[in-house]
């Protein structure tokens, strides 16, 4: 729940989680794309004018890292706000005021959505649980560090194509954010196949396209 407004921020929170939900609260942009990074979250709702930045640079900031559910919540009501925020990727918008039980209404129908959506990525032993936000390999859990698992997604999301260094980069570090160097991105390829192949030394899974960056070898299934 991103809304500077105090107020409406508590009573939104506690609504929704006497509706059964877990709710993080944020009251700046700063704050929720703190949450963002650190949490798995399955819907968000967004004010538009926040102390600072916009609800639109969020939305981009999460559509760039995946499909989370993302409501909008503004005084703006225009036609030309709506058609934008559609446009940017938002699933549904909201104009204030508004009563409390449209928006819990709201948060239920898109919740269902959300809990019909792909719960597993699978590639042969090696299973992304996508509800839990846990990775299995062989029926065991992996401890991995979360941008790993960032990187795992990102390959098995795109399994036999070429990603190169700089789509990887950009999918875990974010690169309008802070710059990393290429050397971090091998060390933390290594260290993912140090947990995920059978052989390490000679990756038969993740594997190295000189020249042009590295590719999931193996198919992968969504359920």
């Amino acid at each position: 729940m991103v809304e500077d407004d105090d107020s409406l921020n508590r009573a939104v929170s506690v609504k929704l989680s006497k509706e059964g939900y877990t709710v993080y609260s944020a009251f700046s942009l700063e704050e929720a794309c703190f949450i963002f990074e650190r949490r798995n979250v399955s819907l968000i709702i967004c004010d538009i004018e926040l102390p600072d930045g916009s609800g639109f640079a969020f939305l981009d900031r999460v559509r760039r890292k995946g499909d989370v559910m993302f409501l909008f919540l503004t005084a703006r009501d225009t036609e030309i706000d709506m058609i934008n925020a559609y446009e940017s990727g938002a699933d549904d918008y909201i104009t204030k005021p508004f009563p409390l039980s449209v928006l819990i209404s709201k948060v239920h129908a898109v919740m269902k959505r959300v809990d019909r959506a792909e719960k597993i990525i699978r590639s042969g032993q090696v299973e992304f649980l996508l509800t839990e936000n846990r990775v299995k390999k062989n029926g065991e859990y992996l401890s991995l560090t979360a941008n790993e698992q960032k990187l795992l997604e990102c390959f098995m999301r795109n399994p036999q194509k070429i990603l190169s260094k700089n789509q990887l980069l950009e999918a875990v570090w974010d690169l309008e954010g802070s710059f990393v160097d290429e050397n971090t991105l091998a060390v933390n390829i290594r260290r993912l196949r140090e947990k995920i192949e059978e052989d390490p030394s000679n990756p038969c899974v993740i594997k190295n396209i000189r020249g042009l960056g590295y590719i999931w070898e193996k198919e992968c299934e969504i359920e």
